[in-house]
């Protein structure tokens, strides 16, 4: 499951950020995974706990949800890209 941490923008709302984090990690030695695919497009709307992409850290494969309801804003890390654990994967609006 992703960390729920919301940060005003200065805009309407508030973005909340999809991390690589969870209760996976405690069985994972490594510190970096892999963006696998995104279920979820800039610009759509998501509800909580929709899966929003799935990553690979050593051979788990995780899928993150989101964390509050809203509009997936930014996607920050694309498919096949690397990431460290705790980066933000993506952004979603929340009104």
């Amino acid at each position: 499951m992703s960390e729920r941490r919301s940060v005003a923008d200065g805009g309407s709302g508030m973005r909340a950020a999809v991390r690589a984090t969870g209760n996976w990690e405690a069985d994972v030695d490594e510190t970096e995974g892999i963006l696998v695919d995104w279920f979820a497009r800039e610009g759509r709307s998501v509800q909580e706990g929709d899966t929003l992409c799935e990553i690979q850290v050593e051979k788990v494969s995780v899928d993150i949800q989101a964390p509050v309801a809203g509009t997936l804003d930014e996607i920050v890390v694309g498919e096949d890209d690397e990431f460290e654990i705790g980066d933000t994967l993506g952004w979603i609006r929340s009104e």
